[in-house]
């Protein structure tokens, strides 16, 4: 565990007594006789406050905090100085120092400094945090799109999931997004800069799936002619996606397990163990859980890998989103392809709306992307792409309209429930004016959740 506090004194007797009475307020206490040790001790572990006398042979005070400041400025420096350094002390604040005490100190408030200090501390971290939560969900916005419920939800698990390491599974059927979101947690997660590798392992030969995560060396086997680093050494520092693992033979699952419990890999061919830091994170269309109690999956690989799990909602449980991504996807390729992005038409908007999508956001994507080009070929409306009949606007009519509006009217009651009522975080959810909220809340005949059918105020 981390020391709570850093004493840094020349005289052995100062140190003691600092330690021995901070230590008797219950917090960690570790010395330091000089600069040049305490930094020693910093980079080991980093305390939470470091209380140092400002006059010391070699480096003083002021100068073990300048070159603390230059790899940890965020740990709060306070300073035990003598009645004629205190012009010096005020000058170390201004250049970042917490705070100072005069000797002698009086122990009450030497406490008393520590603790704000460490309460400082606290407070910075949980704020760089809090902004890092911040940052994720705005990038993360734009990598997975959507505003419904389920979708939200998948958001909030991966932006806290890239605040920490864990293996992750993730599970949804074939073209709800797998991939990016694996690819979220890697890229706004610590391993950001490091290698992002994919392996479906569903199209690797069982003859060469450990060459393949492995690597070999050369000679090992009929072919290998040079030796080849594998997938966990090329990802080293970064993300290793094991796609469709449901797919990998049991043999290779007793491999991998050890490999993820020694964190070493042995290249085909090779006594030698090659040390890897990989997080992995699987994708699979199954519940490994229950393959494991049918026998197809290793139980104790499955716990190694389920650090956490993310379950992806089918598009048809995401019908508050369809709309949105189709034109997400539509706009990105219209710009990619130079074309002028074309709005929907209300037979477009019917058969997207009406379609049960098999293929989840995969499908919806492609048929997006055939849209924003238009050619003649490939279909120019989405009833043509998704292979419909093309009905006339007029034999549509009402209807369409009616269902329209009911669809909307479910976005509207759906985002009150999902949000508690709060309208000022349906409108941000839904992107319209307060008063257009209003208008059709009271048209739809819809209530804030909690509120009595007869209440008309919605602001």
């Amino acid at each position: 565990m981390n020391p709570t506090v850093l004493v840094v004194d020349d005289e052995e007797q100062v140190r003691h007594s600092i330690a021995q009475w901070l230590e008797l307020g219950g917090l960690s206490v570790e010395t330091a006789a000089d600069a040049d040790a305490a930094l020693a001790a910093i980079r080991r572990r980093a305390p939470k406050v470091v209380l140092t006398d400002f006059k010391m042979p070699r480096k003083s005070g002021m100068d073990l905090m300048r070159e603390l400041q230059s790899f940890d400025p965020d740990i709060p420096v306070v300073l035990l100085t003598a009645h004629g350094d205190v012009p010096l002390a005020v000058a170390a604040m201004r250049e970042g120092a917490y705070d100072f005490l005069q000797k002698p100190y009086v122990p009450e408030h030497l406490s008393a400094v520590v603790a704000r200090a460490i309460e400082q501390r606290r407070l910075k971290q949980e704020l760089q945090l809090l902004s890092k939560r911040v940052a994720a969900h705005d990038g993360l916005q734009a990598h997975i799109v959507g505003a419904s419920a389920a979708i939200t939800r998948v958001r909030d698990m991966v932006a806290e999931l890239c605040l920490h390491d864990p293996n992750v599974i993730i599970t949804g059927q074939t073209g709800t997004g797998k991939e990016v979101v694996a690819r979220a947690l890697h890229d706004f997660g610590p391993r950001a800069k490091a290698p992002f590798v994919a392996v479906n392992c569903a199209a690797v030969p069982e003859e060469l799936f450990e060459s393949e995560l492995f690597g070999h060396e050369a000679g090992a086997f009929t072919g290998a002619r040079t030796a080849r680093i594998g997938k966990f050494e090329f990802a080293h520092g970064g993300t290793l996606l094991l796609d469709e693992i449901e797919s990998m033979p049991l043999s290779l699952q007793a491999k991998l397990l050890r490999v993820l419990q020694e964190r070493v890999v042995e290249r085909v061919g090779s006594n030698k163990s090659v040390a890897v830091n990989v997080r992995i994170v699987a994708a699979t269309k199954y519940d490994l859980e229950e393959q494991g109690r049918l026998g197809r999956f290793r139980p104790d690989l499955y716990y190694r890998l389920a650090g956490a799990e993310i379950p992806l909602p089918p598009l048809k449980a995401r019908e508050g989103d369809i709309l949105l991504l189709f034109e997400h996807f539509a706009t990105r390729a219209a710009s990619i392809a130079g074309q002028q992005h074309r709005a929907l038409s209300s037979c477009d908007v019917e058969a997207l709306l009406t379609h049960s999508w098999p293929g989840n956001v995969r499908e919806l994507k492609s048929v997006a992307e055939r849209y924003a080009l238009g050619l003649k070929a490939m279909g120019r409306t989405v009833p043509e792409i998704l292979g419909k009949v093309t009905q006339s606007p007029t034999a549509v009519g009402s209807a369409l309209a009616d269902r329209v509006a009911a669809y909307e009217r479910q976005l509207i009651e759906t985002a009150l429930k999902d949000h508690g009522g709060s309208i000022s975080s349906v409108i941000e959810v839904l992107g319209i004016p307060r008063r257009t909220l209003n208008e059709k809340m009271v048209k739809y005949g819809l209530i804030r959740p909690g509120r009595d059918a007869g209440t008309h105020s919605n602001t």
